[in-house]
This record gives C-alpha cells, structure tokens and sequence, in this order.
C-alpha cells in the first residue's frame, strides 16, 4: 500500500509540474524601464610611477587644465608626471534613478599606463546620449585582488591593473526625464521573441484582469490600465503573474575560448553523415522487430536502432547507442578532437537542419 502511494506521488508529482512555470517580469522587459548608460573623461591621480607618463600629450593636457581650474597656471609642456593616467568612466545609470542615489563606475585607462590600481578618480562629469550631465564620479579605484602571471619573462601581475571599479563612486545629480505615471498603456516586450509566448501571456492577463491586453506581435504585448487602478500596483500585479514556459534546448558557443555549453534535451536527425578534416561522423537508422513471448497476447511492434557513428583516419572508431548530441561531443571528445573543430561540426549540422536546438555564439 506504502509503494502504491509513493507510485502515485510520483505520478502526480511529474504531471504537475511538466511546465515550468515563471513570473512574466522574467520574460519581458517594461518599455521604459531600462538602465542607461553615461560616459565620461576623467584623471586618475596618486598613482606609483605607472601612469600615462610623457607619451600621452592628451593626459598631460587634460592635467593642465584641470590645475588651471583650481587656480594653478601651468604651461602644459611643464608637466611632468607618472602618477596619473587619463581614463573613461563608464557606468550603467538604473531606471527611476532620483538625485542623490549613488551606483558603481568602471574605470578603464585610455593612454599607456601600466597600472591604475589605488589610484584616485578626479571628480568626473559623467553625460547621457544626450549630451547633458546627469551624474558625477570620485573615488579610489579597485582592481580587485589576486594575481595573474605571464608567460613573458615570468612576469607576474595583479589581476588586469589597467581597468577597475569605484564602487559606489556615481552619484545623480540630475532625475530622468521619464515619468511612469503619465504612460497611458503598458507595454511589456519580450526577452526572447515567441509568437506562442506572446499570446499566452496576453492570456493569462486577460484571464485575471478582463479583455486588457492585446499581443501586437512577436515581442509586444499591449496591456491597457483598468480605470482608477493605481498603475504602479497594477504593473506589479501583472509582472508577477506566472505562466509556463518550455526550457528550450541551447548550445552557447565561445569562439574564442574554444568552450561549448549543452544545455536541455538536443537531439539530432537520422540518418546524417559529416565528414570533416579526417574526421568521420555517421548517424543510422536501422529497423528492428520486437517480437513478444509465446502465448503473452503481445503484439509484434517495428522499432528504430540509432547508431552514430565517429571515425578519425588513424582508425579509432567509436559508436553511440542514441541520436543525442551529447553522445556525439563525448565521442569527439574521446578522439581528442579540439574544441574548435567540435564547434564547426555543430555548427554544420545546425545548418543543415539536422540539429533542434537554439544556438548562440559568443
């Protein structure tokens, strides 16, 4: 009785939860709800002989004129000096930003310094897309800890030295112009374009909330607000919905490190054959019949044997019981085929659309 139950637990259990099910803020982006990105120019001061140096003319420039500011008037040929480095300040400025709220920076050098770790950012005017100045950022900068080591006459050196981060050395001085209480619709777009998606969330919404949204296409979902809903917990409510989404199948290929990632379920279509250098890929179907026991009152079924198959001219073969990619790199792998010769083969099978799986290519 005890196996019966945990049986059908297990049942239940696998039928319930076929579908994932997400929130739909997972899914979809609000427009206007983005983060924003500010440049700027900026001076890394304090810095142990490793900075721009003479080479720079723009560093020494910009030196110059920064001490003519503060009242130091000073020919910029005069201007002599390692322990500063001029660099750009990038920063991601977070949607509803309001004056005062302060976030990360990255530093990065622009001239021939050799390290801007523990230096000091001069006060920089960080501007929009737009040309105007929306925040600030000062501070000493981090390149993090640990070292890393070259190959280069056994050099050894502190992580990467010439980029890093002024945590918390953004500061808004001016709010976006984007108010969210005056958007007369709300308009989700998808992360990841699906007509299928796009109709089930309009659904779900509309199940919840009466005939409100609309699925314009692919990517827009349209959701008008109720009459006198509070649209801030409106949109709560609605990004906080769930519906169920299928894990899709994906490859993630990193060209240039040579890495593959398999990620789901990826199967691949009988029968196919690559070659590719002096490597030899075959994948078979073969039918087999199942015949039942004398007197079972079985039926007599036709079944599928898939075998794959990999050869490489110095005459190691492996065979692969099943039609799943993972079984193909295993064997690759087992013959010693580089990486990138691995990734030119999923990517011949993709294009030959042999292969049901997305890929996405770094």
């Amino acid at each position: 009785m005890f196996r019966l139950f945990i049986l059908f637990f297990l049942l239940y259990f696998s039928f319930s939860f076929s579908g994932n099910l997400v929130k739909i803020k997972d899914e979809v982006n609000v427009v206007g709800v983005r983060n924003n990105f500010l440049t700027g120019y900026g001076i890394v001061v304090g810095l142990n002989g490793t900075g721009d140096g003479t080479t720079s003319r723009y560093t020494l420039l910009s030196i110059a004129n920064m001490l003519r500011k503060m009242g130091v008037y000073i020919d910029p040929n005069q201007v002599k000096t390692k322990n500063a480095a001029a660099v750009i300040v990038t920063a991601k400025m977070p949607p509803f930003a309001k004056s005062g709220m302060t976030f990360d920076v990255t530093v990065a050098s622009l001239g021939d310094a050799k390290d801007i770790s523990n230096g000091v950012l001069i006060r920089t005017p960080l501007k929009g897309p737009d040309g105007r100045i929306y925040a600030f950022a000062q501070g000493p900068v981090s390149t993090g800890g640990g070292f890393s080591e070259s190959n280069r006459g056994g050099k050894v050196q502190k992580n990467f030295p010439t980029t890093g981060v002024v945590v918390n050395g953004g500061i808004i001085e001016r709010d976006l112009p984007f108010d969210f209480g005056s958007m007369d619709e709300l308009i989700l777009t998808l992360k990841h374009p699906d007509f299928d998606k796009a109709v089930e969330i309009a659904d779900v919404i509309n199940k919840h909330f009466g005939n409100i949204a609309t699925a314009l296409d692919a990517t827009t979902v349209k959701v008008s607000y109720p009459p006198g809903e509070n649209k801030v917990a409106f949109a709560s409510k609605v990004l906080n919905l769930k519906i169920k989404t299928d894990s899709e199948p994906t490859i993630v290929i990193y060209e240039r490190t040579g890495t593959v990632i398999l990620s789901g379920d990826i199967k691949i279509d009988t029968p196919l054959y690559v070659s590719h250098g002096n490597i030899y890929v075959s994948v078979t179907k073969k039918p087999v019949v199942s015949q039942p026991p004398p007197l079972s009152g079985g039926q007599t079924v036709q079944t599928e044997q898939i075998t794959t198959t990999v050869a490489e001219e110095k005459g190691r073969i492996f065979q692969i019981q099943g039609p799943s990619l993972k079984d193909l790199v295993k064997a690759l792998n087992d013959l010693g085929v580089s990486p990138r010769d691995i990734i030119a083969i999923i990517q011949a099978i993709k294009n030959s659309g042999k292969l049901h799986a997305k890929i996405i290519i770094m």
